[in-house]
């Protein structure tokens, strides 16, 4: 049976997920966009940084987003800035499928993550994702204009927002340009941590 089709993303108080650069996509401004994550048991223990971090509710929620993921699309935008971030074993553990033009063999990292290039289109990338996560769920990754692409198909079933209390000012907004006349919104959760607001929402048709 296919799993839920998910996107799960920290967002500021004025609805940014990234700069506009694509040089400061893992810059200042993200860095205190994602600072909720950074101290998390289970962020350190992914990215093998040691042990200790927090613990509650805002480490489960990365740990059931982990775990309930088994593969991920992203864009070429979001895979060329991550190339350069991640560390060797990089932190999916998963199958991805970038999506993009160029053709490229797949890429094998230590640790389970092996990214596959697709060329011909979002719903192509979202069948592969589908097949090898089998009963798991597919997270669409990023960046902010792959997700709107994947909202506005009707391919996304399930959202969640951590909402950082930041404010960017300009950059990559997550909403700018979604078809809202086709898509309603149902609140599944709502929670506040010291650090981040959860919001969770399932995707309907209107």
């Amino acid at each position: 049976m296919a799993g839920t089709v998910f996107f799960s993303v920290s967002m500021s108080l004025d609805g940014f997920i990234a700069p506009e650069a694509a040089e400061e996509l893992m810059g200042r401004q993200w860095m205190e966009l994602q600072r909720w994550v950074f101290p998390q048991r289970f962020f350190r223990e992914n990215l093998k940084l040691g042990g200790g971090g927090e613990e509650g509710r805002d480490n489960d929620i990365l740990g059931e987003t982990f775990e309930r993921t088994g593969a991920s699309v992203m864009g070429k935008r979001m895979f060329d800035a991550g190339e350069q971030a991640w560390p060797e074993d990089a932190p999916f553990h998963t199958p991805v499928f970038v999506l993009t033009h160029e053709k490229r063999d797949p890429w094998e990292r230590p640790g389970g993550t092996t990214f596959y290039f697709v060329n011909d289109g979002i719903e192509s990338a979202l069948g592969l994702a589908r097949e090898a996560a089998a009963d798991r769920d597919v997270r669409i990754a990023g960046g902010g204009a792959t997700i709107l692409e994947y909202l506005n198909a009707g391919l996304i079933d399930e959202f969640a927002i951590a909402l950082s209390p930041v404010l960017f000012g300009t950059g990559v907004r997550l909403f700018d340009g979604v078809d809202a006349a086709r898509l309603a919104l149902e609140p599944i959760r709502a929670e506040s941590t010291p650090r981040v607001t959860h919001l969770t929402y399932a995707v309907r048709a209107r």
